[in-house]
């Protein structure tokens, strides 16, 4: 199950399940930060999309959540990564409506829209990290 290490949550991500307790113990960190309950609901969202991502291209890996201060406003840091295949293109992964699965190729544009910052680094072969960070609104 999910580690608390100095407030450091990490979720391995091996099933959907998971992705059910990622959600949930990303919505926790939120709401003890102070979050509203649509922004929590917000970041709830994307890491939704972040873990199910992993489940359904890389087969397994984490999602690491944090508390983060930016100048006296609590956000959410989420690292979502995997040793899977990598994306060829992150440029078509952002766009939505691509998908290399079948699927409605909303997850990473998606979640991207649904957050403050983010950043995406992917080798082919190696995996994908994915960092976001949702603040206080």
């Amino acid at each position: 199950m999910a580690a608390e290490v100095e407030n450091e949550i990490s979720v391995p991500i091996n099933s959907d399940q998971d992705v059910v307790v990622a959600r949930h113990k990303g919505r926790g960190l939120a709401t003890e930060l102070g979050f509203s309950a649509s922004d929590s609901t917000l970041l709830a969202t994307a890491i939704s999309e972040l873990a199910r991502n992993i489940v359904s291209y890389a087969g397994r890996g984490e999602i690491v959540l944090r508390a983060s201060h930016n100048s006296d406003r609590p956000g959410v840091t989420v690292v979502a990564r995997d040793t899977g295949p990598g994306i060829a293109s992150i440029e078509q992964a952002l766009r939505d409506g691509y998908s290399t699965s079948g699927s409605l190729g909303l997850g990473l544009p998606g979640a991207r829209r649904l957050v403050d910052e983010f950043e995406i680094v992917s080798k082919v072969g190696q995996g994908t990290t994915v960092t976001v960070r949702k603040w206080k609104g």
